[in-house]
Formats: C-alpha cells, sequence, structure tokens
C-alpha cells in the first residue's frame, strides 16, 4: 500500500469528518444569530451527530455491497450540496436539516477506514489503520481551530460555503487517485442491513466495544460541545479567535493515534482500554478543580482528546479482525452504536451546563467513563467463565 495513498486517505478521513464540529465553536454565535437557547443551539451538534448515526446503519453497509469509488463520490456531491444549504440558511430549522444531511452522507470517512485496512497486509493492519484514524482524528481536533478563525475573520457563513468547496474538490481527487475496489458481497441491499444487525449478535465483541466507545464519545461531546461558552463567558472573556486556538491544543491528542495502532498490533487492547477510561474521569476530576485556571483545562482537553482516540483504535482494531469480509457493516455498527453516545453526550452536556454550570459538566463527563470502567471489569470473568466451561459432545 503505496505511502501517498495512506495520506491521501488520512487527509480525505479528516476533511469528511471534521463537518460534524465545525460548529461546535460556533454555538454562542449561533444561539445570538438565530435568538435560541443554549440546549437549542446544542441540539444543532446533537442532529448532526443523529444524522451521522443515521448515515452509518444506512449508507456505510454499502461499502460491502457497491464498488466503493463511485460509492464515495456520490456521497461527498450530496455533501457538498448540504454543506452550501447550510451556509446559505436563513432560518435555524434550515440550518438544523441541512446539517443532519451533512451529517449522514460525511460518513465518507467510515467507508475510506475499512478500506485502508483491506488494502494493508495483516501484519501491518493497525499501524495503517493508526495513520489514517490520526488524520481523521486530527480533523475533528484542528475543524474546530480553523471554524473559530474563519468564522471571526469572515463570519459563520464561510466555515460552511468554505467546507463545501473543499468537499467538492476531495470529491475530484479521490475519483482520480482511489484504485476500484469490487464488492465483498453479492447480497440484496435489505439483506445487507440485516446482516449489519446479525453481526452485533453473532459478534458479542463488537457490541462490547461500541458501549465502550459510546460512554467515551459522549464524554468527549459534552466537553466539546460545552466548553465554547465558558470560555466565551464571563470567566474568561475569549473571542471566537480565542477558542479557536484553545482547540488547537487538543489537537496534540492526535500524536497518540499511531502508538495507539502500535499497542493494537501488540495483543495489548485490554489494559490500554481500562488504561484509558481512568485517564478520561481523572481529566474531568481535573478539570472541574480548574474551572478557573486555563491551563488546567487545556491539559484535560489534551487528555480527554488523547483517551478518545485510544479506545477508538483499539475498538477498530478488535472489530475489523472479526469478519474480513464485513468490514464496512462491521464498522457500521460500531460507529453507529458509539455516535449515539456521541448524541446523547451532547444534549446532556448541554443540559447539564445549563442546570449545575461547568461543575455538573465535569461531573457527567467524568461518571461516563467510570461506567465503562465497571463493565470493562466484567470482560475477564466472563472470559473465564465461558473457558471454564465443558463442552458438550
Amino acid at each position: 500500500m503505496p505511502g501517498w495513498l495512506v495520506a491521501l486517505l488520512a487527509v480525505a478521513s479528516g476533511m469528511t469528518v471534521a463537518n460534524l464540529y465545525y460548529a461546535q465553536p460556533l454555538l454562542s454565535t449561533l444561539s445570538g444569530v438565530f435568538h435560541t437557547s443554549t440546549a437549542t443551539a446544542g441540539a444543532l451538534i446533537t442532529l448532526t451527530q443523529v444524522g451521522y448515526v443515521i448515515g452509518m446503519l444506512f449508507l456505510v453497509p454499502l461499502g460491502d455491497r457497491l464498488e466503493k469509488r463511485n460509492l464515495v463520490t456520490a456521497l461527498l456531491v450530496v455533501t457538498t450540496v448540504a454543506l452550501v444549504a447550510a451556509g446559505l440558511a436563513t432560518s435555524y430549522p434550515m440550518l438544523l436539516i441541512a446539517s443532519l444531511v451533512s451529517g449522514a452522507t460525511s460518513v465518507v470517512a467510515q467507508i475510506l477506514v475499512p478500506f485502508a485496512a483491506s488494502l494493508a497486509p495483516d501484519h501491518t493492519r493497525g499501524r495503517i489503520v493508526g495513520r489514517v484514524m490520526s488524520g481523521l482524528l486530527t480533523g475533528i481536533l484542528l475543524s474546530r481551530t480553523l471554524s473559530s478563525l474563519v468564522s471571526d475573520l469572515a463570519g459563520w457563513r464561510v466555515v460552511f460555503l468554505g467546507s463545501a468547496a473543499l468537499m467538492a474538490l476531495l470529491a475530484i481527487a479521490l475519483r482520480t487517485a482511489l484504485p476500484q475496489h469490487a464488492p465483498t458481497t453479492t447480497l440484496p441491499y435489505h439483506h445487507v442491513l440485516r446482516s449489519t444487525v446479525q453481526l452485533m449478535c453473532t459478534h458479542p465483541a463488537l457490541v462490547r466495544r461500541g458501549l465502550y466507545q459510546a460512554a467515551m464519545f459522549g464524554a468527549f461531546s459534552a466537553f466539546w460541545t460545552t466548553v465554547s461558552f465558558v470560555l466565551t463567558g464571563p470567566r474568561f472573556h475569549y473571542s471566537q479567535i480565542g477558542v479557536g486556538i484553545f482547540a488547537l491544543v487538543g489537537a496534540a491528542g492526535a500524536a497518540i493515534a499511531p502508538l495507539a495502532g502500535h499497542w493494537a498490533d501488540h495483543g495489548l487492547i485490554r489494559p490500554m482500554t481500562g488504561t484509558a477510561f481512568t485517564v478520561t474521569a481523572l481529566a474531568f476530576a481535573l478539570a472541574g478543580l480548574g474551572q478557573h485556571n486555563i491551563i488546567l483545562i487545556a491539559l484535560a482537553a489534551i487528555l480527554i482528546d488523547m483517551a478518545v482516540q485510544t479506545t477508538l483504535i483499539l475498538g477498530q482494531h478488535t472489530v475489523y479482525q472479526l469478519d474480513p469480509d464485513a468490514r464496512a457493516r462491521l464498522n457500521s455498527a460500531f460507529i453507529a452504536i458509539f455516535f449515539i453516545g456521541g448524541a446523547a453526550g451532547s444534549q446532556l452536556g448541554s443540559i447539564a451546563y445549563r442546570a449545575e454550570g461547568w461543575t455538573g459538566l465535569t461531573v457527567l463527563g467524568g461518571v461516563l467513563p467510570l461506567l465503562a470502567l465497571l463493565y470493562w471489569t466484567t470482560e475477564r470473568r466472563r472470559r473465564r467463565v465461558t473457558e471454564s466451561t465443558p463442552v458438550s459432545s
């Protein structure tokens, strides 16, 4: 697998998934423009992530059924149109609908990641997926900074219209560069959807890793959905550029992606998963104690991003090993499960912040990884029970 193709897939994944996060640092601005409450503004992030779940359930499984290059091109064209509509929105409902559609079709990233896994040899799959995921995660983290800077300089509409232009260019680049990749199944579409559900029943590890990541992504989304209100509020009085610079610190967390792939290749998935849960809970405690100290909040942001990225890559490595011929459908189920957690985290975070302020948010964020850690403690116990159960002849 040539290095330039890995780099292109990483950049493409980052550019498409960034569409889900451009609005996060703009919530306080959009709340003022459209005269909405904090919770209503947070619904924009929730609905975008709901769209992503819809795309994961109904579009990503097509990656096993259709030729991937054609599928990617079609989805990027729709994404471009939806982002243009978002940039030209004259009402908040119009912005919500456009974000729902762009969220659904931005699942291109989750077609490209299993595509990379299929092209990679077995002994380096973790590292190559880690490199592509580092691009995806960098896109998530830098999207907030880029959005804040562009919004401050040219207005929030240019954020969405600029992304639409990038999606159009990306569609052309991927159409030109990607190799053709034959479908791995000839099942009719409704059978593909049904088989995705069956995979969840067949592979308990798929559901377990999805629930792990749902808790982590819920905490991640709660933090980043509300932190812009804290930074622009009376404690710090940050401008949009200030919010963008703060968001940049989270990008340091993307550096752990290749290392997480290395851990996955060397069989350290379970211990590093438990470590990530613990680090996330401690990071939210740090954020709560340092609510008047920007350095402590920034350190918490880095730790949260690193931990969430670690569990994501470890989870994908586990899921991709379950059935090589169904990687798109496995990825579909895995991402859909944890993006439900992300959507819930965004909305609950907005509600917790409105009700109890930053303290309520950090308590919510700390509880979620602790729940995952409790569930993680049952993993080995269940494995031992399975191993000790006699097999009947």
